[in-house]
């Protein structure tokens, strides 16, 4: 009996531990895509992921401190569904190599076939009213101009050559996302996905780090600076990013960019400009026309975009414009079925191509995507 009693007694402390603090989000993304890419060199037609919306497996929770103070925590892991395998991560925003060298810029440095990991966001935050401060691996603040006014939001064939230029030549590992940031967030829902909250001013500051011995050559590899800078107000949103990360290979790359959408009713409109700078290097120019047309529950997306490529000197290096062409159809809130078009044509040395396909420079490339899309 007094076992009994001793039981029951520990059972209620845990439980009443565990009603204090605020539930635990469990939510997901499964998205499947047929990927078919043409090239002038290799054409390539698979089964691919993320096509509309990144796949990945998220935890995430917040609990009230009392006296306006909040304390949370984000986990989210990128899943490869096609395969079953977890995405990989980079741990000191570092690569062996140059940006613009063998492979993508984004996964340099990446080795594949790791189990899952939190490579997407791992962070934990502690605000109130004056802020958040958030610690950990998150979204850089200098690449959210891509996604928010991109009508593809940087996934699929769809995704702009303001981005894509920019991974295949300037940006380096963290274009996307830094390891060991520690940022401040204003203005923004608490442990929230750092887009702004709709209404007024919103900023996002991150500083993170290489984690090198002092005193080595490459003391500050991998070290950045990364800001971004907001402001929404009913169907009006315009912001400004900058950001820069130090490199033992290639110095300090920069990223400035300026992005705006406005909504119309009948459809949002969306630009933007991104430029791309490697201290003694190349620039990078990439520019983005767009629009997202609502069709009852349905979506037509559409933009055009390029990325130009230039020496220091100034001589044309190369130049990808890009066609693309989308409809989404929402079966329910969570079930999309969605279709995309995509062509790019290339001149100089560029050859940008999609889907995973190959084609030499000065060429053309053309890409579809048909996918399903499932959130929980």
């Amino acid at each position: 009996m007094k076992k009994s009693m001793l039981a029951l007694a520990a059972l209620t402390a845990f439980t009443g531990a565990a009603s204090a603090q605020s539930s635990v989000t469990i939510w997901g993304i499964v998205d499947a895509v047929y990927a078919i890419g043409n090239g002038s060199i290799a054409d390539r037609t698979r089964l691919h992921n993320s096509g509309y919306n990144s796949s990945r497996l998220g935890f995430r929770g917040i609990e009230d401190m009392g006296g306006g103070s909040k304390a949370g925590f984000w986990l989210e892991a990128g899943v490869n569904n096609d395969d079953g395998s977890g995405a990989a991560t980079n741990t000191n925003n570092q690569t062996s190599g140059a940006p613009g060298g063998a492979g993508n810029a984004i996964t340099a440095g990446l080795s594949g076939g790791q189990g899952l990991t939190f490579n997407r966001r791992s962070t934990v935050s502690w605000g109130g009213g004056w802020g958040e401060l958030r610690l950990g691996r998150d979204y850089t603040p200098h690449f959210w101009n891509h996604t928010v006014y991109d009508p593809f939001g940087t996934n699929g064939v769809g995704t702009s050559q303001t981005l894509n230029g920019a991974t295949g030549h300037q940006g380096g590992p963290t274009t996307v996302r830094a390891s060991n940031s520690i940022a401040y967030l204003y203005g923004m829902g608490f442990n929230g996905n750092s887009l702004g909250p709709g209404n007024g001013f919103h900023a996002f500051v991150q500083m993170y780090r290489g984690e090198n011995a002092s005193g080595a050559a490459n003391s500050n590899d991998g070290n950045g600076f990364s800001m971004r800078l907001g402001y929404d107000a009913g169907p009006l949103s315009v912001a400004f990013a900058n950001g820069s990360t130090k490199y033992a290979v290639n110095g300090k790359v920069t990223t400035t960019g300026i992005g705006g959408s406005y909504n119309l009713g009948v459809a949002k409109v969306q630009a933007l400009w991104n430029k791309d700078k490697i201290s003694g290097g190349k620039t990078g120019t990439g520019t983005l026309i767009g629009a997202n047309v609502p069709m009852g529950t349905n979506e037509i997306r559409l933009s055009f975009s390029n990325y130009k490529t230039e020496l220091a000197t100034g001589a044309a290096d190369g130049k990808a414009n890009k066609f693309a062409l989308g409809y989404v159809s929402n079966l329910s809130k969570r079930t999309a079925l969605y279709a995309t078009y995509a062509r790019v044509s290339n001149s100089g040395t560029a050859n940008q191509a999609l889907n995973a396909s190959v084609t030499a420079a000065g060429g053309s490339s053309t890409g579809m995507d048909f996918g399903v899309r499932h959130a929980f």
